[in-house]
This record gives structure tokens, sequence and C-alpha cells, in this order.
């Protein structure tokens, strides 16, 4: 197996994909063609099927692993494939995890993080809240993504951004003693939660139903007051919580249904912003070399990013 990173341009490669993505369209010709996105466990690269046939459609049908011949080429700056043909894989014959992305941490130091963090609480409605719902979903949150695309979109993405967004609270609650330092922390680690109902699994999420009908931030808020009800909870952390988590987004025209008005909202929305946009830029960058340019970032206002070089 060629794995994605070792892909070199003008090279001729035979190896086994996952499909993650496959659309059609046609040239100017009026001929059909394919754009497939591929993925291991070292990446995802796009490839160009033309003089696409009908019989592709099944071939590259999203989830399938394929074993595809291809040509390396450089377009644009980024690396791609021309597929010249692809046969289906059986999946119960080849081990999954080559072709799906886990977190740069092991899960076993992640989970590890978590459970000191759901123990280092001193408010207790905000420990019995925060680890009442962690436990419920324990399994997904630790093996989620955090999206379908953008950032964090790999096995265990949803508690390594979780976690490192937490890593980031703890500090800014160091440098600003007026903030609550629990609270903080316990919206962040509730403030994604909702993911776990909103997509289907690790492996090639999709949007459930209720995902795409609901939507994960209003979900998140209503099991946070439902578990409350649940624990005769009567203090206002409850609906601080939930504040937390529907303003997360920062903006409305960002899907928040409230702004930020609470100090540790605000700080929240921020953090979490940052996390996903370095994220962005990690995978922008991996392959591109000192001195290069990033494709367009679309997610990015569009832009496009230079790497400075080594000094």
């Amino acid at each position: 197996m060629t794995t994605i990173d070792q892909l070199i341009e003008n090279m001729r490669v035979e190896s086994p994909y996952l499909v993650i993505n496959a659309t059609k369209g046609t040239t100017g010709n009026n001929q059909a063609y394919m754009t497939i996105t591929l993925q291991d466990k070292t990446g995802t690269i796009e490839g160009k099927k033309w003089d696409a046939r009908p019989s592709d459609d099944e071939i590259f049908a999203i989830g399938n692993i394929v074993n595809i011949e291809a040509d390396v080429l450089n377009y644009r700056g980024s690396m791609q494939l021309k597929i010249l043909s692809g046969t289906i894989v059986d999946a119960s014959s080849v081990d999954i995890t080559q072709f799906t992305i886990s977190s740069p941490i092991p899960q076993s130091e992640l989970e590890n993080r978590l459970q000191q963090l759901l123990s280092s609480f001193s408010d207790k409605d905000i420990s019995l809240i925060v680890n009442t719902l962690i436990k419920k979903h324990y399994e997904q949150f630790l093996t989620y993504p955090a999206a379908v695309r953008n950032h964090h979109e790999f096995t265990n993405g949803l508690l390594y951004h979780t976690l490192s967004m937490a890593e980031l609270g703890e500090r800014i609650a160091n440098f600003y003693p007026q903030i609550n330092r629990d609270l903080l922390i316990g919206g962040i680690l509730l403030h994604d939660l909702g993911k776990t109902i909103e997509l289907s699994g690790p492996i090639i999420p999709k949007y459930t139903t209720e995902g795409r009908l609901i939507g994960h931030i209003s979900m998140a808020a209503s099991e946070i007051q439902n578990v409350a009800s649940e624990l005769e909870i009567t203090s206002e952390v409850p609906t601080l919580l939930a504040h937390m988590v529907l303003a997360h987004h920062g903006k409305l025209e960002f899907g928040s249904p409230v702004l930020p008005e609470i100090r540790e909202a605000l700080v929240l929305s921020m953090i979490d912003d940052l996390d996903a946009k370095m994220m962005m830029l990690d995978k922008a960058f991996n392959g591109i070399n000192d001195g290069e340019w990033t494709p367009r970032l679309w997610a990015l206002n569009d832009s496009y990013f230079y790497l400075p070089k080594k000094r």
C-alpha cells in the first residue's frame, strides 16, 4: 500500500484508499467526470476521474475502499490524482484503521486527560451536570470527530478539540482571575457534546436526521436543562451552561441562537474559533514547503496563507 503522504509528482500509483466524498460534473464538451476525495490514515487527496461511466457511481460511492490506478499531478500547487481506474475492495479483508485519520495523541492519553478534568471541579452543580452528561455519551465522546469537514474531522477529533480548548481555558482563567474557571471548563467540555447525536459516527461521518433538523447546539442545551431537572439542581448553573453552549459560535450568522452575554461564554466562543482555525491551518500547511502558499481557504475568509521560511 502506498500511503497518501508518500505520493510525489509524476508518480503512477496503484493502491487502496477510502472514498470520503464524490461528486459528478460535466466538461464544456458535455463529457461526464467525477471529483473524488480519497483518504488513508496519513491524510486526504482529491482525484479526478475523467470520462466517467455510470458504473463509476457504484465503484466510487462514499464509504467504499477502492483500489485505484492513478497518476499523481501537481495542480495549482496542490497534489491531485488523475484516476485511471478503480475496483472495490472487500472492507472485511482490510484493516479499517489504515484508512481513518486519528488524533495525533493516542486515545488512552486523551481519556486520562479527560478524567483529570472531570474530577477537577470544586463547584458541585457544575461537576454533577458535566460528569452525568459526559458519562451518558462517553463512548461517542471519545471516538467521534468534531465535524464532517473543515476541522478536527478525524476519529477522536471531538475529544482532541475539546481538550485543546480546555487547556487554553485553564491558562486564560489563570491569567484573568475574574473568570469562573469551573464554569469555563464545564462549558468547554459540554459545548460540542451534541455532536455525539448530530453526527452518525467516527468513520465517514454524516449528519443524522435529528442533527440536520435540530443541530448540536440546541440538542446539547436541551440535554443540560433536562439533566438538571432530573438531578433537581435549582441554582442558575444549568442556565449558565446552556447559555454557553447556545452562544459558543459567537455570532447569530454562525449558527448561535444567542450572543455571548457572560464573560465565560465570550471566552469560550473565542477559544473555539481559535482552535478550529489553527487546525484548519495545520491541514492547509501539510505538504506545503517553507516559502510557499496554501491554496485558497474558503473557511478562512477565502484567503491564501504563506508559510515563512525558517531562519
